[in-house]
């Protein structure tokens, strides 16, 4: 015969474990609402609202990255005045440095020359040649290979000196667009993207008028209505590069002692 207290015990540790199990659930799931708040802060984790937007974040490092150009423009011009002052160098020394700087692209250039604008075409445009095939969103917008084709254009048209979007232009410039941005020594710019150029204007429109990939571009801007203008300037003024001519570059790592 089977003792009673024995035949109810399989029950109550059955009872007694779902009891448990049940704690460990609410338990766990206490620590997951706990671990997601302190994750959000109070935000909404499950919309693109509660992070930092890439865009807004990347203008607010362009805007810093600009004045710190500027502290570091104004500093720059402190020490070459002191250099200049106290280096002891002859006439014929200091003029060679001048063309240097010219050269370079860290002193101001002015001249006549000419300016190129390029945009993005309207974003409801459609074919205006007929037998052209309605555009693709990457029809529609200005690309990294546009901008460097004015870029070497005008170089090959003998440009003394190039400025796009404000920002002089030297050996070590690097014209780069991200999505439909550019990126030019650490700020940032939305199109309508201009180039400016001292040079001989009849030499730098020709060097445009003959560019290949120019030429392919104006076919966009027929088709589509890219933006395209070019307008001569007699009297162009270049700000010297502000930013740092520091080279970095790559180091073999040393092979370690046997």
């Amino acid at each position: 015969m089977t003792n009673s207290d024995d035949s109810s015990a399989g029950p109550r540790r059955r009872a007694r474990t779902v009891r448990l199990l049940t704690a460990a659930v609410f338990a766990l799931a206490g620590l997951i609402f706990v671990t997601s708040f302190n994750t959000s802060k109070g935000t909404n984790i499950r919309t693109d609202a509660s992070l930092l937007k890439l865009s807004d974040l990347i203008h607010e490092r362009s805007a810093n990255n600009a004045e710190l150009e500027k502290t570091a423009a104004a500093v720059r011009a402190q020490v070459d005045a002191l250099a200049d002052r106290d280096n002891g160098s002859t006439k014929a020394e200091d003029a060679k440095l001048a063309a240097l700087r010219k050269a370079s692209g860290t002193e101001e250039l002015a001249g006549k020359g000419l300016s190129v604008t390029l945009n993005d075409a309207p974003p409801n445009a459609t074919a205006r040649v007929p037998g052209v095939p309605e555009p693709q969103p990457n029809d529609l917008v200005i690309h990294q290979q546009d901008l460097q084709a004015v870029v070497n254009a005008l170089w090959l048209g003998g440009a003394e000196g190039i400025e796009v979007m404000g920002q002089r232009l030297i050996a070590t410039s690097a014209v780069r667009c991200v999505g439909n941005t550019l990126i030019l020594q650490g700020r940032v710019y939305s199109p309508p993207y201009k180039v400016s150029a001292v040079g001989d204007p009849s030499a730098l429109r020709k060097a445009l008028n003959n560019s290949p990939a120019i030429q392919n571009y104006q076919l966009y801007v027929n088709a589509y209505g890219l933006g395209w203008k070019v307008e001569e300037d007699k009297r162009l003024t270049l700000p010297g590069y502000s930013g740092t001519v520091d080279l970095h570059y790559a180091k073999p790592l040393e092979s370690a002692s046997p």
